[in-house]
């Protein structure tokens, strides 16, 4: 994460992250906390395509997608005492019996994170672990500078990984029948 929005190194579970009150979005990575910068303009831009195009597909079925922020217990403890909280931009999950009225409590199917100038490579690195970890199916990387989608598609216990960039289209793999139009994602940013 960003050492600009670095918290403390209180170690915090996701208890005390419901306690807290002041108006910030935080993450919770092994008990620290990460305060969130605010999207950009870009950022929300394509946010809103890609949940649009999702929740379109998946009217009617069984799979829901939300957008951030919405928090993603990948490692829940009754007592709530588990120590990482996410808000993936969006998140696909097929297994209701993962949400309840606060959150979802174990891996999605697929998370998408957008890229914002606060990520760091460091960030990036422990959140593409944690999701490894947590058995996420597929996850995407949005590089909004560069124009490029890294998809990384949980197999065996390790992610295979896919860089899409120009005009290609991506198979959405966790839902056959969608793809993302990369050529009219991009329009968005014009």
């Amino acid at each position: 994460m960003s050492d600009a929005l670095y918290i403390e190194e209180n170690t915090y579970t996701y208890a005390d992250y419901l306690e807290r009150d002041d108006g910030k979005r935080y993450e919770l990575i092994d008990g620290t906390a990460y305060m969130m910068a605010a999207p950009s303009i870009d950022h929300q831009s394509i946010s809103m395509k890609l949940s649009r195009l999702f929740g379109d597909f998946l009217d009617g079925k069984s799979c829901r997608v939300f957008a951030a922020p919405t928090d993603v217990r990948l490692f829940p403890q009754k007592n709530l005492g588990d120590k990482t909280v996410v808000q993936p931009d969006l998140l696909v999950v097929c297994d209701k019996t993962k949400l309840d009225k606060r959150s979802c409590n174990g891996a999605p199917d697929l998370v998408i994170e957008i890229l914002s100038p606060s990520n760091d490579a460091e960030e990036m690195l422990r959140k593409f672990q944690k999701y490894l970890q947590a058995g996420v199916h597929e996850y995407w990387i949005i590089d909004l500078d560069n124009r490029v989608i890294q998809v990384h598609i949980l197999d065996k216990g390790r992610y295979i990984s896919s860089v899409y960039d120009g005009d290609a289209v991506v198979p959405v793999s966790i839902l056959p029948g969608l793809s993302v139009d990369l050529s009219e994602l991009w329009a968005v940013l014009e």
